[in-house]
């Protein structure tokens, strides 16, 4: 289990006996770290690994497990997993965030490209039309690309990041903000997907920047 701590001592001092303002998280290796607003809930942590991972006692769970690493937060007053993928349509939607660590396999190691960052994390931004007609016909629709950068290499550390739409099902239209990077020694996908709709996505800018802004993949020397 990763380790979840609250805000500074010092943040704590100087607001009295108000809470932290942030929940910071980190994974089990410590070098994928990032902030949410104290307000935001962790999802359960046996649901996300249910939906991800299937039956824990299969001994493909455990071996899934030992490779990927996740956590999630729901800004809702009624936190469900359920908003990963689909919120309400207006403002007063709520963000999702899902943090995703992934231990490359030897092949993938070989052959992962800024493109295999683009599609991690359940959401493909970059694939060819053949396959997003299949993501369509599968209630994936409505591909909306915003905003795509690569991000400045820092310690060896690459990265990208994509704001795109989707609709599910033929719901309301989502937005999705997503940051992938591959850790300096190529072993590592660490990816932060927030979703909410786009009026919220506008309205909460600011919020959901602090979170993108803080999430971080540092050069762990000796992990």
């Amino acid at each position: 289990m990763g380790t979840v701590v609250g805000a500074a001592v010092a943040a704590s001092l100087l607001s009295g006996c108000a809470g932290p303002d942030y929940t910071y998280v980190r994974d089990d290796a410590g070098g994928t770290y990032f902030k949410v607003p104290a307000s935001w809930r962790q999802i359960d942590q046996k649901t996300l690994d249910k939906e991800f991972f299937g039956d824990a006692e299969s001994a493909t769970a455990q071996l899934a497990k030992q490779a990927v690493w996740t956590k999630a937060f729901d800004a809702h007053a009624n936190p469900s997993l359920g908003h990963l993928l689909q919120g309400s349509a207006g403002a007063d939607d709520e963000p999702f965030v899902l943090a995703r660590v992934e231990k490359l396999s030897e092949d993938a190691q070989n052959a992962v490209s800024l493109n295999d960052l683009r599609n991690s994390a359940l959401m493909p931004v970059a694939v060819p039309k053949e396959q997003r007609q299949q993501l369509e016909a599968q209630g994936l629709s409505g591909f909306e690309l915003l905003d795509d950068e690569v991000l400045p290499v820092a310690d060896g550390v690459r990265g990208v990041h994509s704001v795109f739409n989707y609709s599910l099902l033929d719901g309301p239209v989502q937005t999705f903000d997503k940051t992938a990077y591959l850790s300096a020694d190529g072993t590592t996908v660490s990816t932060l997907l927030i979703r909410c709709s786009p009026a919220c996505y506008r309205k909460r800018a600011a919020e959901i920047g602090s979170v993108i802004k803080s999430f971080k993949v540092k050069h762990l020397i000796n992990p």
